[in-house]
């Protein structure tokens, strides 16, 4: 009974998403069509072009002294190498001396 249920409020969910616009919901609307009527070019969309914010993670230079988050605890590194479009530091970590990439996620600067 309950499959029953769930399967019929399911297919009302699917046929109300469905549904296509009528008259009264589209009363508002703007065609392209009514625009040019006056002579008058639609307007484009504006695009939204998303901007990097500003963080701490993205002044960090070669010789910064970072703490970098690897296996659960935090070590002490200095930073070898900066790519920010891919989003990744090369560090060296104090002690290991081998370089190692990680992500900005996992890098702090001291």
């Amino acid at each position: 009974m309950t499959r029953k249920i769930f399967a019929v409020m399911l297919l009302s969910l699917a046929l109300t998403a469905c549904e296509s616009a009528t008259p009264d919901n589209n009363a508002n609307a703007t065609s392209p069509a009514k625009a040019n009527t006056n002579n008058q070019a639609p307007t484009p969309a504006a695009s939204a072009t998303p901007q990097p914010s500003p963080t701490v993670k993205a002044e960090l230079k070669t010789g910064d002294k970072v703490k970098v988050a690897a296996n659960g605890t935090s070590v002490d590194a200095t930073v070898v190498a900066v790519d920010e479009k891919a989003g990744k530091v090369t560090v060296r970590i104090q002690g290991d001396g081998k370089d190692t990439t990680v992500s900005l996620d996992n890098v702090t600067k001291q």
